[in-house]
């Protein structure tokens, strides 16, 4: 976003503006976030979140029109991108075009009354394009490493098993390394025990405050944990829902780590859930297709390896004699 901030400022210096901002959709929440602006001054609003309809950044979005106002009317209009109101309100002169496609808005004021000319309105209108042009390079450029950093991480995995025999420290090294590809803070294992209850297999980091409740054995059918168990079926939750799951991931909310984003995957051995992978984030991350596709494949190499173990400790039993 340095290069869009640039531009910015070369756009605040062409039209000699007090500020230039640029709206561009959130994930999927159909709102717009404020991804880069300049000003003259210290009062945008860097969390600054505009709804379809909602002032005049707003109206732009929504009837993907541009729009210029050479005498700012606040009583009839709003920006609703700066912290002080009254800051705003030295505001005499505003001017805003749609991005491509409907993917923003670039918006600039000006403290001065004058009078914006069409000329104006489509060399900002060109600036547009290079913005979402800009932008889009941009993204690209994340999601092309986003995906290199997946692929290296599941090369990474399938090869901890040849490094790491003994199975300890082969989860352990699978649980940090999971966590580091993904970006999401906590990860440990549940696996089922004896008499309808499972214990923490593993973690990367303690998940409770409580260091003894690690050892602990929790009802299987309690909690989400347990719902994954009983249903055999992945929860994969934003930050929407996951304080919400993660306050019930063991059973009754107490005293239980609260995460901005969870994934609880079962890992099935002999056709059955044996095992949850888990992962909470402290952080919110996206739960876009790359990271699910990445989460599956991590627990789809643990259960194998687990069923590697399992099917190996049937045959180093001793058989019965007839």
């Amino acid at each position: 976003m340095d290069c869009l901030h640039s531009l910015l400022g070369i756009i605040c210096s062409v039209f000699d503006a007090y500020s230039t901002v640029l709206f561009l959709p959130g994930p999927g929440d159909g709102e717009y976030h404020l991804a880069a602006r300049f000003s003259l001054g210290d009062d945008i609003d860097q969390g600054a979140v505009i709804t379809p309809g909602q002032g005049l950044v707003g109206w732009i979005i929504r009837n993907k029109s541009p729009l210029r106002i050479a005498n700012f009317d606040q009583k009839r209009s709003r920006l609703g991108y700066y912290r002080d109101k009254n800051e705003e309100k030295k505001i005499k002169a505003f001017m805003g075009c749609p991005l491509k496609g409907g993917e923003g808005a670039l918006c600039l004021d000006s403290k001065r009354t004058y009078s914006l000319s069409d000329k104006d309105l489509k060399i900002l209108d060109m600036f547009s394009s290079l913005a979402a042009d800009m932008q889009r390079a941009d993204s690209e450029s994340m999601q092309s490493l986003t995906e290199h950093r997946y692929y290296h991480g599941l090369r990474l995995l399938a090869g901890l098993r040849a490094r790491f025999p003994k199975w300890a420290e082969y989860l352990r090294h699978f649980l940090d390394l999971t966590c580091h590809t993904t970006e999401i803070s906590h990860a440990f294992l549940a696996v089922r025990g004896d008499k309808d209850t499972y214990v923490l297999e593993g973690y990367n980091q303690p998940v409770f405050e409580d260091t003894a409740r690690h050892a602990a054995a929790f009802p299987a059918k309690s909690g989400l944990i347990g719902w994954v168990f009983a249903n055999n079926k992945a929860v994969l939750s934003g930050e929407a829902e996951a304080r919400t799951a993660s306050s019930a991931l063991f059973g009754a909310p107490s005293n239980q780590p609260s995460f901005a984003v969870l994934a609880c995957l079962p890992l099935f051995i002999s056709r059955k859930t044996r095992a949850v992978l888990v992962l909470g984030g402290e952080t919110p991350v996206p739960l876009d297709d790359e990271l699910k596709n990445f989460l599956e494949m991590a627990a789809d190499h643990l259960a194998i390896h687990l069923e590697n173990l399992h099917l190996r400790s049937r045959l180093d039993k001793p058989h019965k004699k007839v």
